[in-house]
């Protein structure tokens, strides 16, 4: 087994499949090679002084060449499986993490402890209750798909510790209120188990669930 030449996993969207170590034979190859990566080119990088990815790329095809004059076999078949790409093939779309989500009454998504809201607009409000999926690339940049298509959103911005109306349309409030009665109920749970608070606090603590309750729930 050469380094660089499986690929373990198939991007969402690409049209291709897994081929699965299934025989104790085959599986052995793999954690030996897993095993072999995992010691091996850990070592070498400490011994080489690269400590994060930026400095370990240039370093990597190196190895690989080295590694595979030393291990790689001849394949048992030598026909090439690998396609070109498509026309309609978007590599940065591909490989990316993906979620789905549901589109809010209020035209609001949730991701990873964000709210974002959708713009408001006659196509988006049918598709109150759809799902969307949420598309996270390498830089953190987050986009929102039906059927292919992008909705445009933005994010709310989190430490407002006031709704401002320019910010955020009435329209949306419901949603926003639910999104910030969630974050405080994780902060307060959290405190609540830390074995640092003492009885009159924790007791507090819950007096304040109980009033936050009412007050940011809509209407």
């Amino acid at each position: 087994m050469a380094v660089g030449s499986h690929n373990s996993g198939a991007p969402c969207g690409s049209s291709t499949s897994t081929s699965s170590a299934r025989s104790p034979e085959a599986k052995g190859r793999v954690e030996r090679a897993n095993g072999t990566l995992q010691d091996r080119l850990v070592k070498e990088l400490r011994l080489r002084g690269l400590h994060d990815p930026v400095a370990a790329a240039p370093f990597l095809p190196e190895f690989m060449a080295d590694y595979n004059r030393r291990f790689a076999k001849p394949p048992a078949v030598a026909y090439d499986a690998h396609r070109p790409l498509r026309p309609g093939d978007d590599l940065t779309q591909l490989f990316t993490l993906q979620e789905t989500r549901r589109i809010s009454r209020q035209l609001t998504v949730h991701y990873k402890r964000d709210l974002y809201v959708l713009d408001d607009t006659v196509a988006t409000r049918r598709r109150r209750g759809a799902t969307v999926v949420v598309s996270e690339a390498e830089d953190g940049t987050v986009t929102m798909r039906i059927n292919g298509r992008v909705l445009a959103a933005r994010l709310y911005p989190k430490g407002h510790a006031q709704l401002d109306p320019g910010v955020v349309e009435h329209k949306h409030l419901d949603g926003v209120f639910a999104f910030i009665a969630a974050q405080q109920q994780q902060r307060d749970a959290a405190r609540l188990a830390s074995p640092k608070l003492t009885r009159r606090e924790k007791d507090r603590l819950h007096a304040g669930l109980a009033l936050r309750a009412p007050a940011l729930s809509p209407g």
